[in-house]
């Protein structure tokens, strides 16, 4: 993205100040909006015409003792305040961010290659649920530093005091959670030095639970892309277990898989596949969802225009559910 403004801030960061000073540094405002048209079969449609805005402020700075910061917010759609991370970047004990969204095996949750979107990125409203793992609370995430891992290697991990979801304001505490959720924890792993083109990842979570309804919560992903001239390849499986004992939904297994071609510099096409089954502790019947979709992205500059064809079996796990769906997107870059 281009910037739009560039403005010298000192860097002053509470307690942090007491240790080390901040140097100048800088904030950088960026943007960007997306305009589509939807069509979905079996659905009122009404006005087919969407829109969605964002703007990111990026800080960044350093301490005298090596140490870089940044800070990062999101504004998304029109909301009140979307994202936020307070980054540390040690010269030798790695990166430490505070945030309430993202991270952990979240970001591992869909990494099949795309012209475009994720398969349930579409307009379909599919009710996908793959792996998220603790990311939604407020928590701490240690990014293991590169000089105590293998060449290609990176290593995440996060920790929050209680999984319990919603964004809490400064000198303020989460309530207390009806099931129980307590503290959690997810570790991330990838590595693109086993080959050229190739990317391992995994990763595992667990969020305990103080209820006798439920076992903790745990969830698992694994996956590989590869990329070879203009093609990258990939597959996935992930697994979320509920903590769910006797009734209810138990566990949501996936498989994805994907495969995206870049004709030129310009427009790509892909094509991809997302199943998931979804489980329960009692002897109701699972039900698989089936997501497919063909995209293609062409970029004019700052201007993106993607279209994605997207059929979808058994959407949100209801078995009378099969809908198609034609997305337009033109997308700006600012």
């Amino acid at each position: 993205m281009n910037k739009l403004t560039k403005l010298g801030v000192s860097a002053l960061c509470g307690s942090l100040a007491a240790v080390a000073s901040a140097n100048a540094g800088e904030l950088t405002v960026t943007g960007g909006s997306t305009a589509t048209w939807s069509s979905n079969s079996g659905d009122v449609t009404g006005n087919p015409i969407g829109m969605a805005t964002s703007l990111s402020f990026d800080g960044s700075g350093e301490l005298d003792n090596g140490t870089g910061v940044a800070l990062n917010i999101a504004y998304n759609d029109q909301t009140a305040f979307s994202a936020g991370a307070i980054t540390m970047t040690t010269p030798s004990f790695g990166t430490i961010t505070i945030t309430h969204s993202g991270g952990g095996i979240d970001r591992y949750d869909d990494m099949m290659p795309t012209a475009w979107e994720e398969t349930d990125g579409t307009s379909l409203g599919s009710g996908l649920v793959t792996v998220s793992g603790n990311k939604a609370a407020g928590h701490v995430e240690w990014g293991v530093p590169s000089s105590m891992l293998p060449e290609g290697m990176s290593a995440n991990v996060l920790w929050t005091p209680r999984n319990s979801g919603g964004m809490i304001n400064d000198k303020s505490t989460g309530g207390a959670v009806s099931v129980g959720t307590e503290s959690g924890f997810d570790i991330t792993v990838g590595t693109t030095g086993l080959a050229d083109g190739l990317n391992l990842f995994a990763g595992y979570s667990d969020t305990s639970m103080d209820h006798k309804a439920f076992n903790d919560k745990k969830s698992k992903v694994i996956g590989a892309t590869y990329a070879v001239g203009p093609a990258t390849i990939g597959y996935q499986i992930s697994d979320s277990e509920t903590g769910a004992v006797s009734t209810g939904v138990s566990e949501y297994d996936n498989t994805a898989y994907g495969v995206n071609f870049a004709v030129n510099d310009n427009l790509s096409i892909s094509y991809g596949t997302h199943k998931s089954e979804k489980k329960y502790a009692d002897t109701t019947a699972a039900v698989e969802m089936e997501l497919d979709s063909l995209q293609l992205s062409y970029t004019m500059g700052g201007a993106t225009v993607s279209v994605a064809e997207t059929e979808g079996e058994n959407l949100k796990y209801n078995t009378a559910s099969d809908k198609d769906a034609t997305t337009v997107a033109l997308s700006l870059a600012f």
